[in-house]
């Protein structure tokens, strides 16, 4: 949760928070410094940092964040690229969007995502109805299949450094 249109918003970031508490099952948070400002100046700290269900985790790197994805049961974000992420091969886990909509349609329709808004009762409803969910998540990505890199890696290494060498006149072992 980092968005400043929720996190921002004193009622928005309050039903997330109480969402979270009332979840039926775990919730761990990486939380960012400006979210926890936040918190503290709507008196939901103490009560959030010392819940039962609510696990909350200073800001993770992206490695181990991939790892958390990687390991829970499902995500819950008002994040885009965390939504895109979700979807990657390796990751694979159903997404509830809090927020109203999403600037990523594709995983909502490939149905890796769900929008669910900001009110406390719509998430714990989608929670409950994404957790008896027996659909499987779809084998690909609506946002390609994690090659890339290796796609332009082979694209440089093929054509543009030998269209290079031969503007250049030099020869190079690759």
């Amino acid at each position: 949760v980092h968005r400043a249109e929720n996190v921002d918003n004193p009622k928005v970031l309050r039903s997330f928070m109480e969402a979270f508490q009332e979840a039926p099952i775990p919730v761990v948070i990486p939380l960012h410094p400006r979210t926890v400002k936040r918190l503290r100046r709507i008196r939901l700290w103490k009560r959030v940092s010392e819940s039962e269900n609510v696990r909350v985790l200073p800001p993770v790197g992206y490695f181990d964040f991939l790892i958390l994805m990687k390991n829970c049961r499902l995500i819950m974000t008002d994040s885009g690229g965390i939504q895109e992420e979700a979807t990657a091969p390796p990751i694979r886990k159903f997404v509830l969007v809090l927020r109203i909509s999403t600037e990523r349609p594709e995983a909502v329709e490939a149905g890796f995502a769900k929008v669910v808004g900001v009110e406390k009762e719509g998430i714990l409803k989608a929670l409950d109805e994404a957790l008896r969910r027996e659909a499987p998540l779809p084998e690909k990505s609506p946002f390609g299949d994690g090659a890339s890199g290796e796609r332009i890696a082979d694209l440089i290494i093929e054509e543009i450094i030998p269209e290079l060498e031969e503007r250049s006149g030099q020869v190079n072992q690759y």
